[in-house]
C-alpha cells in the first residue's frame, strides 16, 4: 500500500484531499528558491482536524511533513527535502471574522494576504504588513517566516500583529495559545516562539491577528538623487528632523537602469539612486509633514523630486518600487535576493561592498529594500546558474557579503527566513548556545523530527 493510500484510509477522504497525481506533486516540490524535491504524497488540509490526524499517523509512522502555503518563499523554506508528505493549506482560507470593536482579525492560514488587508479595510481597519508578494503570499506563510515588508519601519512585522495561534504540533496535539486580547502576559510568549520557526515546530491552522484605525490620509514623496551616499544622507536627516515614515524605501543605480530598460526611461527618474517616502495619518498632520519632508529633501539637491497624496495618486509613484523585481528578472540573468540586514548606519557601506563584491567576482549587483531599518535586497544576477562552477563562485560572493554583514553587526535574513538557500551560513550567523538551544526547543516538539525536515537544524 502506498503512502497516499494509507493517508486516505486513515484520514478518511477521496483523491481530492490526498492525491500522488504527477503534476499535483511536481507543483509541490518547492517555492521561487532553486531547489526541488518531489513529495510522495500532497494532503491538502481542510480543517484542523485534518492536520491534527495527518500528524498523529506522522509521528507514528515517523513519516516526513512538510507545512506550505501559497509557496512564494524566496528560501526553499517549503521544499519536501525529504519527501514524505507535502501539506498543502491552502483550502484552508477563510477569513472567519473581522471585528472593529475588538480590532482584530480571525483567519486560517491559507488566506492571501492582499485579501486580508482588503477585507479589514472595508471596515475602516488596516493590517500594516506588506510583503512584496502580497498579492500572492498566505497569511501562515507570513507567520512562518515573520514576514515584513516597507511598511516595518513604522508598523512592525508580522509577529507585532499575532495575538493568537491555533498550532497542531507533532504529536497532533492542538495548541490553543494567546486569544484577541491586545496584551497578554499569561506565562511564556509562546506566540513568539512559533511566528518564525519556518514550520519545523508545529503546523499554524488559525491566527488572530490585531488590527489597528485605518490612516484617513496619505502622502508619497519620490526623490532620485545623483549618489547614494545624498539618498542615504537624506533618510538619516528625515530621522534626525523627527519624522518617521510608514516606508522609506532605496534603490540604486543597476535596480534603476533595469527598471529604464524595462519600462522606459520616462517613468524613472535621472539619477543613480532613488528614494521614496510615504506617510500616513490624519489629514492635517499628513499635509504638514509631507510638505516639511519636501522642503528637507529639495535642500539635498535631488535630481528629481514628486509629491502625491491619496491613495490612488500615491500608488503610482509606488508602482515604479512594485516592479524592481520584475524589472531585474528582465535582464534574463538569474535573481539572487539575499534580504540582509544592517545597522542603518551602514548602508552606504553595503551598498560600496556591494559594488566592490561585483567588481571582484564578475557577477552584476543590485541593491534596493528598506532604507529605513536597514534590510537592503542585495540582489545577485547571475547568468547559468544552473551551471555548478557558477553556482559555486555565487556562493564564495556570498561568503564574504554574509560575513562582512555579520561584521557590520548585521543578519543575513530580515524577511525571508533561513530555509535551504541559507542552511550553509546558519552555523556562522548564531552562536553555538543559539543553536543548541534551537535543537532543544525542536526535540522536545518534535522529537521525531517530522516536520520540515533537511533545514537549517538539521
Amino acid at each position: 500500500m502506498t503512502l497516499g493510500e494509507k493517508l486516505r484510509q486513515e484520514l478518511s477522504v477521496d483523491g481530492s484531499v490526498v492525491t500522488d497525481d504527477p503534476a499535483v506533486l511536481k507543483a509541490h516540490s518547492g517555492d521561487k528558491w532553486f531547489a526541488s524535491e518531489i513529495p510522495d504524497t500532497v494532503v491538502f488540509a481542510r480543517s484542523t482536524d485534518d492536520v491534527s490526524k495527518l500528524l498523529r499517523f506522522a509521528s507514528r509512522e515517523k513519516i516526513p511533513v512538510t507545512a506550505r502555503g501559497a509557496g512564494y518563499g524566496y528560501v526553499g523554506g517549503c521544499v519536501p527535502a525529504h519527501k514524505g508528505v507535502a501539506l498543502s493549506l491552502k483550502r484552508m482560507n477563510r477569513i472567519k471574522d473581522v471585528n472593529f470593536s475588538d480590532a482584530i482579525a480571525v483567519v486560517e492560514p491559507g488566506v492571501i494576504t492582499a485579501d486580508l488587508k482588503a477585507a479589514v479595510r472595508a471596515q475602516r481597519l488596516f493590517y500594516p504588513p506588506d510583503p512584496a508578494s502580497l498579492k500572492d503570499c498566505s497569511i501562515g506563510g507570513n507567520v512562518a517566516t515573520n514576514a515584513g515588508g516597507p511598511r516595518c519601519l513604522k508598523y512592525g512585522v508580522t509577529r507585532n500583529y499575532v495575538t493568537g495561534l491555533e498550532v497542531v504540533l507533532a504529536s497532533g496535539e492542538v495548541l490553543r495559545t494567546g486569544g484577541r486580547v491586545h496584551k497578554n502576559k499569561t506565562g511564556f510568549n509562546l506566540l513568539g516562539l512559533f511566528v518564525g520557526s519556518e514550520g519545523m515546530l508545529g503546523v499554524v491552522t488559525e491566527i488572530t491577528l490585531r488590527l489597528l484605525p485605518l490612516p484617513p490620509a496619505r502622502a508619497t514623496l519620490s526623490a532620485a538623487f545623483a549618489t547614494m551616499a545624498q539618498a542615504a544622507a537624506a533618510v538619516q536627516q528625515i530621522f534626525a528632523a523627527g519624522f518617521l515614515p510608514a516606508s522609506l524605501e532605496i534603490a540604486d543605480s543597476f535596480t534603476l537602469e533595469a527598471a529604464r530598460r524595462d519600462l522606459g526611461t520616462a517613468l524613472v527618474p535621472a539619477g543613480s539612486a532613488h528614494l521614496l517616502v510615504d506617510l500616513d495619518g490624519q489629514e492635517e498632520s499628513v499635509r504638514g509633514e509631507a510638505a516639511a519632508v519636501r522642503k528637507l529633501l529639495e535642500q539635498k539637491g535631488p535630481n528629481a523630486l514628486e509629491m502625491a497624496t491619496g491613495e490612488i495618486e500615491c500608488e503610482k509613484l509606488w508602482a515604479l518600487r512594485r516592479e524592481f523585481s520584475n524589472a531585474l528578472r528582465a535582464t534574463g540573468l538569474t535573481k539572487l535576493n539575499e534580504d540582509v540586514v544592517v545597522p542603518r548606519s551602514h548602508i552606504v557601506d553595503l551598498v560600496e561592498f556591494a559594488a566592490r563584491l561585483q567588481a571582484k567576482h564578475g557577477f552584476p549587483i543590485a541593491c534596493f529594500g528598506h532604507a529605513g531599518d536597514g534590510n537592503i535586497h542585495v540582489n545577485i544576477m547571475a547568468d547559468d546558474y544552473d551551471n555548478p562552477e557558477i553556482r559555486s563562485r555565487v556562493d564564495g560572493a556570498l561568503d564574504e557579503l554574509f560575513a562582512q554583514v555579520l561584521a557590520w553587526g548585521g543578519v543575513i535574513t530580515g524577511e525571508h527566513g533561513i530555509g535551504l538557500a541559507k542552511k550553509r551560513w546558519w552555523p556562522e550567523a548564531t552562536s553555538e548556545v543559539a543553536r543548541q538551544l534551537h535543537q532543544e526547543l525542536k526535540q522536545v516538539l518534535d522529537p521525531n523530527g517530522i516536520l520540515n525536515p533537511g533545514k537549517f537544524l538539521d
